[in-house]
């Protein structure tokens, strides 16, 4: 199973920094996706988990001997982590 993450981060929020640090010493590769130039998608995210505050993430899944096999999980601050630590948790537990 390939997997891929995404960072939807905002320009000046220190929680999203610390969170890129985090995800970065944790030795794990991301996507920023910068909130303002990626509002499309970052619409999308917020309409489909009702939660508009970052740093929030997607872990994307690709089963390698079939594509057409995917897997996405959403996750927002205030919906499903409270503190940038259980951010790296879950994204952790997806990549190690």
């Amino acid at each position: 199973m390939e997997k891929f993450l995404a960072v939807f981060t905002m320009k000046g929020c220190p929680h999203c920094e610390t969170m890129k640090e985090r995800i970065t010493e944790s030795g794990i590769d991301f996507i920023d996706m910068d909130i303002e130039e990626n509002a499309d998608e970052y619409e999308v995210f917020s309409k489909i988990t009702e939660n508009d505050f970052v740093p929030a993430f997607m872990i994307m899944e690709i089963d390698e001997n079939d594509e057409e096999k995917r897997e996405t999980h959403l996750f927002a601050p205030g919906r499903d982590y409270e503190e940038i630590e259980d951010g790296i948790k879950i994204i952790k537990e997806h990549f190690n």
